[in-house]
C-alpha cells in the first residue's frame, strides 16, 4: 500500500482500552491496527522471527510474539518525548516476515526483499528480532533508500567479527559485513554498552579500523546519561540513522531472557533515556533483536523490548511528522 501524505484523514490508532480491555483480541503491537486494515502505513512495526545465526542461546525467533504480548499496556501518549506517535503519524503491525529457519544466507536474502517492499510502500520499519544477523538484510535495505546510513548499535558486543566457523553471516558479523558492503557512514558509527570479556585485544583494533567509536557500559555509569546522548548526537549530526537495540545491553537483571547475557549492563532507565536524547536526529529506521523468551522470568525482558520498541517509533514518528500529515 503506497501512502497517501495530506490527505485529512486522521491516523488509525490503537484499540480502544476503554471499549476492549488491554488483555483482550489480538496482540498487535500495541494494539496497532494490522498493515491491512489502512491505506496508508508511514510507520511499520514488523517482526522477523529468525534466529539461526545465534551461536550460543537459541530462542529468539518467539520474540515477536513475546514483545507484542508484553506490549498490551503502552499508551498513546509519550511524556518523555512529548509526541502522541500513533497520532503524529499512521503506525501499524506489519506481521511478520517469513523466511527460512535452515538456510541463512538464503533467510537474509528474503528479509531483505520484504524489508524492502514495505520500504517502497513508504513505510519505516522498526523491527522486532530475531537475532542480530537481521540486522544485515535490513541495513541493505535501508541503505537502498538513503544511501550509506549512521550507525548507533546498543550492546554487549562488537558484533564485528569476521565468521563464526567459517560462516560469515551469524549474529556476531552483522557490521562487518554491513562496512564491508558500503552500508554505513564510517564517520558515525558507534557502538553504546559494551562489555565484558573479549576474545583478544585485537577485536578492539578491528573494530576501531572498521570505524566503530566505543561507549561502554561503564562509560555510561561515569559519564551519565546526559553526556552521552549528547556526544552521540554530535557524532550523528543530521546524518540518517539506523538504530540496532540488541537487548543484551541491558544488565540480565533488567533483560535475563536473552542468549548471550552479560554482567555489568545498562538499566532499562538509562537505555530509554539515551534513546530519548535522540530526539529530533534523522532515525531512518530501527530494530529490538536477541530477546529470548524462554529465558526470561515474569516477562521482564519482553517489557523492557516493547518499551524501547515505542521509543523507537516514537523517535522515528518525530522524524517524520513533517511529511506525515
Amino acid at each position: 500500500m503506497v501512502p497517501v501524505h495530506g490527505t485529512a484523514r486522521p491516523p488509525l490508532g490503537p484499540v480502544d482500552s476503554s471499549v476492549v480491555p488491554r488483555f483482550a483480541g489480538p496482540a498487535t503491537f500495541a494494539r496497532l491496527p494490522r498493515l491491512d486494515q489502512v491505506p496508508r502505513a508511514d510507520v511499520a512495526v514488523v517482526g522477523v522471527p529468525f534466529d539461526t545465526g545465534v551461536s550460543y542461546r537459541p530462542g529468539a525467533r518467539f520474540a515477536p510474539t513475546a514483545v507484542r504480548e508484553a506490549s498490551r499496556l503502552l499508551r498513546p501518549y509519550h511524556p518523555g518525548l512529548d509526541v502522541s506517535p500513533f497520532e503524529a503519524c499512521q503506525v501499524v503491525d506489519a506481521g511478520d516476515i517469513a523466511c527460512t529457519p535452515y538456510d541463512i544466507g538464503a533467510a537474509v536474502a528474503e528479509i531483505e526483499l520484504q524489508a524492502s517492499g514495505l520500504m517502497d510502500a513508504g513505510a519505516t520499519l522498526v523491527t522486532i528480532g530475531g537475532d542480530h544477523t537481521v540486522a544485515l538484510p535490513l541495513l541493505r535495505a535501508v541503505a537502498l533508500r538513503h544511501g550509506p546510513v549512521a550507525l548507533l548499535h546498543f550492546d554487549a558486543h562488537l558484533d564485528t567479527w569476521d565468521t563464526y566457523f567459517g560462516e560469515p553471516y551469524t549474529h556476531g558479523t552483522p557490521f562487518r559485513r554491513a562496512v564491508e558492503e558500503g552500508l554505513l557512514d564510517t564517520e558515525a558509527l558507534s557502538h553504546v554498552g559494551t562489555r565484558g570479556p573479549l576474545y583478544g585485544k585485537r577485536d578492539l583494533d578491528e573494530d576501531r579500523r572498521l570505524g566503530f567509536g566505543v561507549v561502554t557500559s561503564a562509560d555510561v555509569m561515569r559519564r551519565g546519561v546526559d553526556e552521552v546522548a549528547h556526544a552521540l548526537r554530535e557524532r550523528i549530526g543530521d546524518r540518517p540513522l539506523y538504530v540496532s537495540v540488541d537487548i543484551d545491553v541491558l544488565d540480565p537483571a533488567h533483560a535475563p531472557g536473552t542468549g548471550t547475557p552479560e554482567a555489568g549492563g545498562l538499566t532499562s532507565r538509562e537505555l530509554l533515556e539515551i534513546l530519548r536524547g535522540l530526539a529530533g536526529a534523522n532515525v531512518v529506521g530501527a530494530d529490538v533483536v536477541e530477546v529470548a523468551p524462554a529465558y526470561d522470568h515474569a516477562d521482564i525482558t519482553s517489557v523492557a523490548a516493547a518499551h524501547v520498541a515505542y521509543d523507537l517509533v516514537s523517535l522515528v514518528a518525530l522524524n517524520e511528522m513533517g511529511r506525515c500529515r
